[in-house]
Order: C-alpha cells, then sequence, then structure tokens
C-alpha cells in the first residue's frame, strides 16, 4: 500500500507525494553522482574518488584540478546532459503516441537529427576538423532533422498505432535516414568522413567546455518545461474526451509535448551522437521504480538515462584500455535484447 502526502503551494498547486518513490528518486540521485565521480577518477592518470571530490570542493591539487576540469569533466557532463535529454524524450514519445516501444532511436527521431547534424559536421567542416560556422548550427540542424521525422511519424500514425505498425514505421525511418547520412558522407569532402563517422558511434571522445555551453542552455530551457507539462500528461493518459472534460486542450498539449521530446533528442543527438535504447530502457525502467505519474516518472528517466550513458562510457573506456569502445555500441548491446523482450511482451498483451 502506497503512503501518500498531501502538499498544497497556493490556491493553484495541490500533488499527492508518495515518500517511496521519492527516496528511489534520491537513491538515483546518489548513484549518478558517484558514477560521475567514478567516471571522472578513470584515465591514464588515476584519481581516487576523494581526489575528485576534493576538486569538486576547490581543495584538490593543481594538477587534479587540470585534469578533471580540462579534460575529464566536460565529457562526463556531457554523457548526463545527453542521456538525460534521450531518456526524458522516450517518456514524452511514449505518452504522446500511447505506445511503449516508441523512443527518439525506434521511431527514426534520431536518424532525423542524425541527417541534420552530419550535414552541418561534413560541409561545414575545415581540414583540421574544426566547424567553419557557429556550433549552435549543430543542435539547430538536428532538430530540423528530428522534426522532420516526428512530422511525418504524426502524418502516417495519426491516432493510436499499434507497436507492430510503429516498429515498421521506425524501421523505414531509420532506413532512410541511414542511407541519407551515408550519402551525405560520401559526397562530401574526405577530411570530414573520420570524423562523422566516429560521431555516428555514439562516442563522447574529444568532448569540451564549447560543446556542454551550448547544450546545457537547450537542457536547462527544455527540462524545466517537460516537467511544467508532467500534470497534463497524467490528465491526458485518461483520454481526449475526459481531458477535454477538464479543462485540458489535448491536441496542443501533445504537439507541445511532442516539440520538447523532438528538441531534447536533437540537441543531444548533436553531440553525442546516435546513442540508441536510452529513450526507450530508461522510461520503462522508471515506470518499474516509481510509477507511472509524471510527475516522478521523468526525473526518474532522466537520472536513469544519465547513469545509462555516463556507466557506457566509464566501461567503453575500462574495458579494453587502452582501447576505447565508444558508448552508443555498449548500450546497443544490451538494448537490442531488452527492445526484443519488449516486442514479444507487447505482442502477447
Amino acid at each position: 500500500m502506497k503512503r501518500y502526502t498531501s502538499l498544497r503551494l497556493g490556491s493553484r498547486f495541490s500533488a499527492l507525494i508518495d515518500w517511496r518513490a521519492v527516496s528511489i528518486l534520491f537513491l538515483l540521485a546518489a548513484f549518478a553522482f558517484l558514477v560521475m565521480v567514478l567516471s571522472v577518477g578513470v584515465g591514464q592518470v588515476q584519481l581516487s574518488p576523494l581526489d575528485v571530490i576534493r576538486v569538486f570542493l576547490g581543495i584538490g591539487s593543481k594538477f587534479d584540478q587540470l585534469i578533471v576540469e580540462t579534460f575529464r569533466l566536460p565529457r562526463i557532463l556531457l554523457a548526463l546532459i545527453a542521456g538525460a535529454s534521450l531518456a526524458v524524450s522516450g517518456a514524452f514519445l511514449q505518452a504522446v503516441i500511447r505506445n511503449p516501444l516508441a523512443s527518439p532511436d525506434m521511431v527514426g527521431v534520431t536518424g532525423g537529427a542524425s541527417v541534420g547534424a552530419v550535414t552541418v559536421i561534413t560541409f561545414f567542416s575545415d581540414r583540421s576538423t574544426n566547424l567553419s560556422v557557429s556550433l549552435f548550427w549543430v543542435p539547430a540542424a538536428s532538430f530540423i532533422g528530428a522534426a522532420v521525422i516526428v512530422g511525418l511519424l504524426l502524418f502516417f500514425s495519426w491516432g493510436k498505432i499499434s507497436p507492430f505498425r510503429l516498429v515498421l514505421l521506425g524501421i523505414g525511418f531509420t532506413l532512410a535516414t541511414q542511407a541519407a547520412t551515408n550519402f551525405i558522407i560520401l559526397i562530401g569532402p574526405p577530411f570530414s568522413a573520420l570524423q562523422a563517422k566516429t560521431w555516428l558511434t555514439g562516442s563522447i571522445y574529444g568532448s569540451n567546455w564549447n560543446q556542454v555551453a551550448v547544450l546545457l542552455p537547450w537542457l536547462a530551457l527544455l527540462l524545466p518545461l517537460a516537467f511544467v507539462f508532467s500534470r497534463h500528461l497524467n490528465v491526458s493518459q485518461m483520454g481526449d474526451s475526459l481531458a477535454t472534460a477538464l479543462g485540458a486542450r489535448p491536441s496542443l498539449q501533445r504537439l507541445l509535448v511532442l516539440l520538447i521530446a523532438t528538441a531534447l533528442a536533437g540537441a543531444a543527438v548533436s553531440f553525442v551522437g546516435t546513442i540508441g535504447f536510452v529513450g526507450l530502457i530508461a522510461p520503462h525502467a522508471a515506470r518499474k521504480l516509481v510509477g507511472a505519474a509524471y510527475g516522478l516518472l521523468l526525473p526518474a528517466s532522466a537520472l536513469l538515462g544519465a547513469i545509462m550513458v555516463m556507466g557506457a562510457d566509464l566501461l567503453g573506456r575500462t574495458l579494453f584500455a587502452p582501447l576505447e569502445v565508444p558508448a552508443g555500441v555498449l548500450i546497443a548491446v544490451i538494448g537490442a535484447p531488452y527492445f526484443l523482450f519488449l516486442l514479444y511482451w507487447s505482442r502477447k498483451k
């Protein structure tokens, strides 16, 4: 039996707090911080967790501070931001499409974002692989590419769509975007091909503070908006008729939620590449832990997504050192069997 506490702020906001779910959120946040500390400490120069925490507190040595702040922390923060963004995007897509198999990579949104990002990387990079345009254009192009796929998805699947039809649409969109991406790389200058191919594997290698500075405002704007819409999502899950009777505007809210999900996925993909299955696995695991209420589901999904990408990046740097396996490859090893299980479960249901 769940135990709830009523919370009321003024006359317009009230909520029931599930303390078990809140405790799980705190545990997930603590575990995410632990993974971050371990990730920052791993490298050619090993740092103990205590040394890393000292640097975070501003009392570490100059050498440790240089290693953490210049070389490692941007990479870990980018993994955290991208994982959280992909997970929340997946939770939103599952809510709007009302399909448990919906996620940015399953429905082709990630592929569309990849086309946009690869276009900028391929045609606007010099021989030193430096962009000749503002870094802002990478997430902007990714958003445009992802938005095109979302528009096509809505066109072909207006209303409720079966899991198998969604899978077929996703496969079609993914194959089309892969073909477009490969064609862009093929006709582009040779010196940009390797950079684009490495990016497509979901590698966070070479991340820097400039990328964090561009991606962080997207997250700072979009995640609070996502939590604002969490209450509307709870109402919309009851059906459009009841939601309208309660004063909601389901069609408008679905469109806004889709735009937020598209922007989150596009921003994440623009800098970490095509990391799949995070938007599928994290929301499902979050539902098992904290329930289906989106006020708790979204932060739990964000934390789990961050843990997945940071953990995959950590394992990729340690399992086969000095070789480095891209985070996207390791997540795919886990995600593919999980997707097949969900497909089988949906078929039985």
